[in-house]
């Protein structure tokens, strides 16, 4: 009989739990936002969602089976998500030559001082999100042996 294993988690471990973590606040946050303030999201914070949402229950699934497949499924929501952040948050920042017409044309508008939290505003964070979710997927290994 063989003792159990009591390093605790390991680094592929660290890093989907780390990520899944990252997408479970963004997630929540998102549906604390629109559900409990009754902000309506603009059209690209929709796609975000889109890419995000996806996020909590891949990681959860590769954690609970081990098998370390959220690299596989994971890679491009994230990839996708820190796209569509970068370019809202460029708009946003007046980076990028357009008006946030997105923001305004069928929903709220991400200029509005009600949209940030902790002084930052929504694609600010959504970004943030993506990039710390895609770094975690990076360092993680991948398949376990």
């Amino acid at each position: 009989m063989t003792a159990p294993d009591t390093r605790g988690l390991s680094r592929n471990d660290l890093a989907i739990s780390t990520a899944f973590l990252v997408a479970l606040a963004a997630t929540l946050g998102a549906l604390f936002i629109g559900e409990v303030l009754g902000q309506m999201p603009c059209t690209l914070c929709w796609y975000q969602r889109i890419a995000m949402f996806p996020l909590v229950p891949i990681l959860a699934i590769s954690l609970w089976r081990g098998d370390g497949l959220a690299r596989l499924y994971g890679l491009p929501l994230a990839l996708s998500g820190l796209a569509l952040s970068g370019w809202h948050s460029g708009l946003y920042a007046g980076l990028i030559p357009q008006s946030i017409a997105p923001c305004t044309k069928d929903g709220p508008s991400c200029t509005d001082q009600a949209q940030t939290i902790l002084s930052l505003p929504i694609p600010y964070l959504a970004f943030i999100a993506f990039a710390a979710v895609l770094a975690c997927l990076i360092m993680s290994k991948g398949k376990r042996p």
